[in-house]
């Protein structure tokens, strides 16, 4: 026992670092995760119906024909800058600077809310000049189903944002990393990408 009391330091148990850890990861980020990934199937459904019903096609108009490419390539602009937008949003928030916070977010909710202006003005452009409602054939239903759902989630994602924002400016968050503005910010991302792969199968390959 002696011997042990007098035991240097240097030849003593390392410390354990990994004390009090939790292993288990954070449980709203893997909610998260989760829920991404059951939109991934969800999109992917979607986007595989899309290709599967545009090769039987049953009549006009046709993609080629109603799909305006240049205005889909702002809109496209606007949500790819958005992702832009938010994380340097979310870096600013990390070094304290909260109005420049403020301000990337906001302009990530401006970009936000143009794309869904320029998706509104595409669908109407469809419907007066060729007469493409969701029901006229199977393209308009397909197509109106993967870009309409994409274009609802954007809309949650502009709410969520706004909802940050609002939180923000009224001083609920303390944290420098809140984990809500972490949260969205992937939900964003993700919204991002989706629409990545949709601009591509359906005005790249589809047309």
């Amino acid at each position: 026992m002696d011997a042990i009391a007098t035991m240097p330091e240097s030849e003593a148990a390392p410390p354990d670092h990994t004390a009090g850890l939790d292993p288990r990861p954070e449980p709203h980020k893997a909610g998260m995760v989760c829920f991404l990934a059951t939109e991934v199937a969800f999109f992917s459904t979607l986007i595989m119906a899309y290709v599967i019903f545009m090769r039987h096609g049953d009549g006009g108009p046709t993609p080629r024909e109603v799909l305006s490419l240049p205005l889909v390539v702002v809109n496209t602009l606007f949500l790819l800058s958005s992702s832009f937008t938010i994380h340097m949003a979310e870096q600013a928030l990390h070094a304290g600077r909260t109005g420049a916070f403020h301000l990337l977010w906001g302009v990530t909710i401006l970009l936000g809310v143009l794309f869904l202006a320029g998706t509104g003005l595409e669908w109407s452009e469809m419907v007066r000049e060729h007469g493409l409602t969701i029901s006229r054939n199977l393209f308009g239903t397909t197509y109106y189903t993967l870009v309409g759902f994409h274009a609802f989630h954007v809309s949650m994602g502009v709410v969520a944002l706004t909802s940050i924002l609002c939180l923000s400016l009224a001083g609920k968050f303390v944290s420098k990393k809140p984990l809500p503005v972490t949260l969205v910010g992937w939900y964003w991302h993700f919204v991002d990408v989706v629409w990545v792969v949709v601009f591509l199968v359906v005005y790249v390959v589809g047309r």
